[in-house]
C-alpha cells in the first residue's frame, strides 16, 4: 500500500512539473510575440536595441484565474490619457475572480473607434493599477486585453503573466488611458510586465 501511495505522489508531482513547464513555455511564447511586435510596429517607442531592458516577472500560474463575467449597458463617456487627450469608451461589463484567495473585481472597457475597425471589433481592454506601481511596475499602470470572444458561459480565463505597460511607460507623447478609480485594485500584482529598464531619454537617444 506504502508503495502504491508513494507511486501515486510522483505521478502527481511528475504532472505538476510538466503542467507548469508548459505554462512557463506558453508564457514565454506570448512575451517573445509582445517584444517583436515592438520592431514591426509603426509608431513603436521602442527599438531593437531597447529590448533586452524590458523586465517581466516570473511566470506564475496563481494569477491566471478563472472570472465571472457581468454584461454592463454603459453610456458612452470619455476616458483621460496621461497626455491630456480623452478617448471614448463604454463600460462593457465587469470580471469577478480571485486572487490569493482574496475577491477582486474589475471593469471590462470597450473602445468605440476601435470597434469600427474591423482587425479590432472584437477587442477588450482593463486598464488597472495595484500595489506594485510606482514601485516594482511602471506607475500609470497597467493593461489587459481580451475578445469578447474569450467570454464563454460567463466566464473567461484572467491572465495577469500576460499583463503589459502603456506605451507611456518608455517614452512620452502617446495617449495611454489612465486606469479608472474602479480599477485600482487593493493588492499586489507581482506578474506581468516590471518597470522599463531605460529612463525615458535613454530610450529616445537610441
Amino acid at each position: 500500500m506504502k508503495s502504491v501511495l508513494n507511486t501515486l505522489g510522483l505521478l502527481l508531482i511528475t504532472v505538476s512539473l510538466a503542467t507548469a513547464q508548459d505554462f512557463k513555455k506558453e508564457t514565454n511564447k506570448f512575451r517573445k510575440k509582445y517584444k517583436d511586435e515592438f520592431l514591426s510596429s509603426a509608431n513603436s517607442p521602442l527599438k531593437e536595441a531597447d529590448l533586452p531592458f524590458l523586465q517581466f516577472y516570473e511566470p506564475d500560474s496563481s494569477y491566471r484565474v478563472i472570472a465571472k463575467f457581468e454584461k454592463s449597458r454603459g453610456q458612452s463617456f470619455e476616458m483621460p490619457t496621461y497626455s491630456g487627450v480623452n478617448k471614448t469608451y463604454v463600460k462593457y461589463g465587469k470580471v469577478k475572480f480571485r486572487i490569493n484567495g482574496r475577491k477582486q473585481t474589475l471593469t471590462v472597457y470597450r473602445s468605440l473607434s476601435l470597434q469600427q475597425l474591423a482587425k479590432y471589433k472584437d477587442y477588450l481592454f482593463i486598464p488597472f493599477k495595484d500595489k506594485t506601481n510606482g514601485d516594482e511596475s511602471y506607475g500609470g499602470g497597467r493593461y489587459l486585453d481580451l475578445k469578447t470572444t474569450d467570454i464563454k458561459d460567463g466566464q473567461l480565463v484572467l491572465d495577469f503573466n500576460k499583463a503589459y505597460n502603456p506605451y507611456c511607460a518608455y517614452s512620452d507623447g502617446y495617449n495611454c488611458p489612465i486606469p479608472p478609480a474602479p480599477n485600482h485594485l487593493p493588492i499586489a500584482i507581482t506578474a506581468g510586465e516590471r518597470k522599463f529598464g531605460k529612463d525615458h531619454q535613454q530610450a529616445q537617444l537610441k
